[in-house]
């Protein structure tokens, strides 16, 4: 069947909790809002209104400009975040500032606190996220260690935190990619498994942290990841420490062993994603190793709307719970290692888990650029397609296309056959990882009204 144009949810249900927290008290927190909302108003109309109706217009606009300033800092990024923040301030001082004028201070506060309330009271609502990267059990020390280490990966900070000398200072053995020549990874990583290795290791970018663990899988070795790359989305979602990588190597002393899906795509692995047409363009671009989130949001638009060498794609996706769908035509196709939340349509966001054995697909398919830049903005609409599989073929009438795999775009026959391997990778990871703790969902309009309203459950 086809699925063009249509939105799927991928996460199912779970009763009366989403994310780790109670729907009721989500639900009330919405409504709670709106009320205050509604207070506010009826507070400005009962007491000014009796003195001026130009004071109503003030603070009705101000409410308007503050609520819509208060959304635009919660959904967007970067300079019109800020901008959005200005707005959402100076709209309720200019209504004090009328009030105050008129002897009528203590209705605008009393408005504005009310207004305040809500805009927390509705971010509260969205609730939050709890990471669940997979099932723990206590992790056997290792003897023989391996680490590979690429001094070059994130600005330097192999070096920066000492990461070898701690590696070493802890029984590790450690291979730094530091030469001229170009190493082959997998190859250092084969060699030392079979020379006795009892855990496998990589500080380096999401590209080389899933060569190494598709080698350790392989090998059935425990596998360290290391946070020591630009981004390390991979380690992001198993909830590792970004800010300082050495504490990742606290697992070698005293760690906890996860079980974890990997994605397989050919004959190599992959721990975030597998993109083609549009998103594997973004990829490509010479800016996106040190800033993806920007290149992504500068260059996907004008890819997706044709200005771009696309390759015209179809795609077969096989669920064995729904039954297979077919994909045609969409311009950007992204596959990823479980399910990325779809508020980040760009595949930036986060994964709860990583052991729910499915493949997250993301496909757009769009006419215009317009359409495109909504899609990226918001993050559901027409156009885009979010499903689950069991196993993924992407088709092309090319002989090779260019697909990013984790980050570094390579040349892959077709047809490209992407499938998910549950619980392959044996994970070590530290027992204090700050990045495990539920975070706060984005705020998304969609969602708020669903759990505002007394009918239908909202997304998880």
């Amino acid at each position: 069947m086809s699925a063009a144009g249509s939105h799927s949810e991928a996460s199912p249900q779970h009763g009366h909790r989403i994310g780790g927290e109670p729907v009721t008290r989500q639900r009330w927190l919405a409504r709670l809002s709106i009320l205050l909302i509604a207070a506010a108003v009826a507070v400005l109309i009962a007491f000014a209104g009796l003195r001026s109706l130009g004071l109503v217009i003030i603070g009705a606009v101000g409410v308007c400009a503050m609520l819509a300033g208060a959304y635009w800092f919660l959904a967007n990024r970067g300079p019109l975040r800020w901008l959005a923040g200005v707005l959402a301030v100076l709209a309720p001082a200019l209504v004090i500032t009328a009030y105050a004028r008129r002897n009528l201070l203590w209705v605008a506060i009393v408005a504005v606190a009310a207004l305040l309330l809500a805009a927390v009271s509705s971010r509260a609502a969205m609730g939050r996220v709890q990471q669940v990267p997979g099932p723990e059990r206590k992790a056997q020390r290792p003897r023989h260690p391996f680490l590979i280490m690429n001094p070059r990966s994130g600005g330097g900070k192999v070096a920066k935190f000492g990461l070898k000398e701690k590696a070493e200072s802890l029984g590790a053995q450690v291979a730094l990619l530091d030469g001229p020549e170009i190493v082959d990874v997998a190859a250092l990583a084969r060699q030392a498994a079979a020379g006795g290795a009892d855990l496998l290791g990589v500080a380096g970018g999401d590209g080389t942290q899933a060569l190494v663990a598709g080698i350790a899988a392989e090998h059935d070795l425990p596998f360290l990841c290391i946070s020591a790359g630009t981004r390390n989305h991979f380690a992001m979602d198993l909830g590792l420490d970004r800010d300082d990588p050495s504490t990742c190597l606290d697992a070698l002393t005293d760690g906890l062993e996860l079980q974890i899906d990997l994605g397989r795509i050919g004959d190599r692995t992959f721990v975030n994603n597998a993109s083609f047409g549009a998103y594997a363009e973004v990829v490509r671009s010479p800016a996106y190793r040190d800033d993806k989130r920007g290149t992504t949001l500068q260059l996907l638009p004008g890819l997706l709307s044709g200005d771009g060498d696309g390759h015209r794609l179809r795609a077969q996706v096989g669920n064995t719970q729904v039954g297979n769908t077919e994909l045609q035509g969409p311009q950007a196709l992204l596959i990823s290692n479980n399910i990325y939340e779809t508020t980040d349509i760009a595949g930036l966001g986060g994964r709860a888990g990583l052991d729910a054995g499915r493949l997250g697909v993301i496909a757009i398919t769009v006419d215009n650029a317009a359409q495109a830049v909504g899609l990226i903005r918001r993050g559901h609409g027409r156009g885009l397609n979010v499903l689950t599989a069991d196993e993924v073929t992407v088709e092309a009438e090319q002989p090779e296309i260019p697909v990013g795999i984790d980050g570094e775009t390579v040349m892959v026959a077709t047809p490209v056959h992407c499938e998910i391997v549950p619980r392959a990778l044996r994970v070590v990871v530290p027992r204090n990882r700050p990045g495990a703790q539920p975070r706060r969902r984005p705020f998304r309009w969609h969602r708020f009204w669903r759990l505002a309203s007394f009918r239908g459950q909202p997304e998880a």
